[in-house]
């Protein structure tokens, strides 16, 4: 029988590895290797949201004609170690009545549900927590856990108002859960796997943006709901929810909700970088994993910028006009998307007009692949402004109807 030690020294990479081989216990290795991972996949995306509170103030303010932060340290950078310390400064206040465990527990488990994403997130070829073969899968599962945070959150404070709230974002979030994961079936379907790695190499002949960019759409508009940011944004709704299910929150657990909405959009724009962009991949990207983790960072940094020019320029939907966009839209254009490129690849790769395998394809060879794949999503995208333009001219009879039907009775 293999002595336990040795097996441990031979699963050893990386840190773990460099400390074996210096002398330390197999076990003290791996145990340290392990709480330098967890340290490192938690502490970041802390770290980052407090850089990210700052980008959003600034953009907002400029898209706004307004300064944003400038007092607090150069050009404010240091702002939102004010905002922290006066959120760790406030009273934590706990509702009389409120089921106090699961009151406490809902900001975490929020917080923990971007984090835990990280653990997948591959941010070069060399670098990344755990390749999973069910990379995507688990980004969907974990990412739920936000829903039922939400959801525990508006129960446990108690509140008709704070339940409300919970019920109306659930509701959407639920909803916008499906066109998402369909969106995300055609990556995994091109790749042939469901690991974020293999879907990042899958890519070096050509992006799946340009294979299927209307699966990026429909991914993109799903993923600005997910995370309840307009014109999807009924989490807030002040006018209508006195701030929704967060209501009966103070001081850092308050603070907890937003971090992790703030990590949750900059989080969907790395995870689309990765599924549609092709991750790190670029020139030089082989050559240093700093070029690597770079590419990822600039592709994932341009998407999120649009995310926040999106938040604020477009104004807030009302929560049946959302609903209806989702299920009578969002779903049926998704499900239709996913079985004409999956039926498409099949048929070419019959005839061999595809490869059977993207992974290592080049890009001359998935030329006449992305050439029927870009006519399909053109057709698609001609075919629903057709539809868009009839239902346009149809709501603009009715309402002219409305207004001539009105019209006697105004003059009365």
């Amino acid at each position: 029988m293999s002595n336990p030690e040795h097996i441990i020294a031979d699963l050893c990479t990386g840190l773990c590895r460099l400390m074996v081989d210096s002398g330390a216990d197999a076990g003290l290795a791996q145990f340290l290797s392990l709480l330098v991972g967890v340290l490192l996949v938690s502490g970041v995306p802390l770290l980052t949201v407090i850089l990210l509170i700052w980008i959003e103030r600034k953009v907002a303010a400029r898209i706004q004609d307004r300064i944003g932060p400038n007092r607090v340290g150069p050009i404010g950078l240091m702002q939102t170690f004010a905002d922290l310390l006066k959120l760790l400064g406030k009273e934590d206040i706990t509702p009389t009545n409120a089921d106090r465990w699961l009151y406490n527990a809902a900001p975490l488990v929020s917080f923990a549900s971007v984090v835990l994403i990280w653990a997948v997130v591959p941010f070069t070829p060399f670098h990344y927590g755990v390749d999973l073969e069910i990379g995507a899968l688990f980004f969907v599962a974990i990412a739920s856990f936000g829903t039922l945070a939400i959801m525990v959150a508006g129960w446990a404070s108690n509140n008709k108002y704070a339940l409300l709230g919970a019920f109306r974002v659930v509701s959407l979030l639920v909803s916008y859960e499906v066109p998402l994961v369909f969106a995300l079936l055609v990556p995994v379907l091109l790749a042939g796997s469901m690991s974020l790695l293999d879907i990042v190499n899958a890519q070096t002949g050509m992006w799946f943006v340009v294979l299927s960019p209307l699966a990026f759409v429909i991914f993109y508009v799903s993923s600005q709901a997910e995370t309840g940011r307009a014109p999807f944004d009924l989490i807030e709704a002040e006018s209508e929810l006195v701030a929704g299910f967060n209501i009966e929150y103070s001081g850092m657990k308050f603070g907890m909700f937003f971090a992790a909405e703030f990590l949750h959009v900059f989080t969907n724009g790395i995870l689309m970088a990765l599924l549609f962009f092709g991750g790190w991949l670029g020139p030089l990207y082989y050559e240093s994993p700093l070029i690597a983790f770079a590419w990822l960072g600039l592709k994932g940094g341009i998407i999120y910028l649009t995310t926040l020019w999106l938040r604020n320029t477009v104004p807030r939907l009302r929560i049946d006009q959302i609903m209806a966009f989702n299920w009578k839209f969002l779903v049926p254009l998704s499900i239709a998307n996913l079985i004409f490129i999956s039926a498409a690849l099949k048929v070419m790769q019959e005839i061999g007009w595809a490869p059977r395998e993207i992974v290592g394809a080049s890009f001359v060879d998935l030329l006449p692949t992305t050439g029927i794949l870009l006519v399909i999503n053109g057709a698609m995208v001609i075919y629903l402004l057709g539809i868009l333009r009839k239902r346009g001219q149809e709501s603009r009879r009715e309402s002219q109807t409305a207004r001539t039907a009105l019209a006697p009775a105004a003059a009365e």
